[in-house]
C-alpha cells in the first residue's frame, strides 16, 4: 500500500511479541503492554505493520485456533473496525496463518518480504528469517514447514498434541539461541546487514526493515540507505515510526 505519512499521521512498525512464551503469566503482562501501546497510537497512526512472530506458535486448524490472546485480538478488531489499516507479516514462529486474520480481523497477512513506497521513499520489509548467507539447516527446515503436505499432516494431530509439540520445539529453539540476540555482532557477522548490502548492489531502497533479530538496530548503509531492526517486545519494547521524512527507532515506556 502506498500510504502517505506525516508528523500527525505516522506509519508504525513493530515485531516479535512471541505471545504465549515463556508462560501464560509473562505472556499476559506483555500482551497488556502491547494493547496499551496500540491504544496510545491509534489516533496518531495512518497504518500499523506487525512484522512477524506475533505469536510464539500459531496454527489455524479447520475449526479452531490456539486459545488466548483475546485482549490483543479485541484491540486489533477495534482498530480495523474503526478504519485503521493493520498488516501482519508471518514469522518463523507463526508462519501457519491461513485466512483467520483476514476473515475475522480484516487484516492483510504477508508471507514473504514486501516492497512499499511511502512519501517517495522505498522500503523493503519482512520478518527476516531465512535471508542472508548461512543457516542452511533452518532454510531447509523452513521449506519443509511451508510444504502444503507437511502442513496438512500436522493438521491431523489433535490440537492439544500439535500445539504441545510446537511449544516444546519453540522452547528448544530459544535455548539454542541463548543470549546471542543481546549484543550487536558486527557488520561482517550480522547476516541481515550482509543481505541488505547484497540487495543494494541490485536495487536501491531507502530503508530495510526487519524483525526476527530481537536486537534493535539502526545502521547507516551505503548510498544513504538504512537498516532498521525493530527489536522485540520481550525485553526491548521497541518500534519504528515513519513521519513521511524519516524513521525513528523508539522505546515504549508504559
Amino acid at each position: 500500500m502506498n500510504w502517505m505519512a506525516s508528523p500527525e499521521k505516522k506509519i508504525y512498525l513493530l515485531s516479535d511479541f512471541h505471545l504465549g512464551a515463556p508462560n501464560a503469566a509473562e505472556s499476559l503482562a506483555r500482551e497488556k503492554k502491547i494493547v496499551q501501546f496500540l491504544d496510545e497510537i491509534k489516533n496518531k497512526a495512518t497504518a500499523i505493520y506487525i512484522v512477524g512472530d506475533l505469536f510464539d506458535f500459531w496454527y489455524e486448524y479447520q475449526k479452531s485456533v490456539p486459545k488466548g490472546f483475546v485482549r490483543l485480538m479485541g484491540k486489533l478488531a477495534e482498530l480495523t473496525d474503526a478504519g485503521l489499516p493493520i498488516y501482519v507479516f508471518t514469522g518463523n514462529h507463526d508462519m501457519w496463518m491461513s485466512g483467520y486474520f483476514e476473515a475475522e480481523l480484516n487484516i492483510k497477512v504477508y508471507h514473504k518480504p514486501q516492497i512499499f513506497e511511502w512519501n517517495n521513499k522505498r522500503f523493503f520489509i519482512g520478518h527476516g528469517d531465512g535471508l542472508g548467507p548461512g543457516d542452511q539447516g533452518y532454510k531447509m527446515l523452513k521449506k519443509i514447514f511451508r510444504n502444503p503436505i507437511c502442513r496438512w499432516l500436522f493438521g491431523l494431530l489433535h490440537p492439544d498434541l500439535g500445539i504441545g509439540l510446537a511449544n516444546y520445539f519453540s522452547r528448544k529453539s530459544r535455548e539454542k539461541t541463548g543470549s546471542s540476540d543481546e549484543e550487536f555482532l558486527g557488520e561482517d557477522r550480522e547476516w541481515l546487514i550482509l543481505f541488505c548490502k547484497e540487495m543494494l548492489q541490485k536495487e536501491y531502497f531507502d530503508y530495510f526493515i526487519f524483525g526476527h533479530r530481537h536486537y534493535p538496530i539502526d545502521l547507516a548503509l551505503p548510498n544513504n540507505s538504512r537498516y532498521i531492526n525493530l527489536g522485540d517486545w520481550i525485553r526491548n519494547y521497541t518500534y519504528a515510526s515513519f513521519d513521511g521524512t524519516s524513521i525513528q527507532l523508539q522505546h515504549f515506556k508504559s
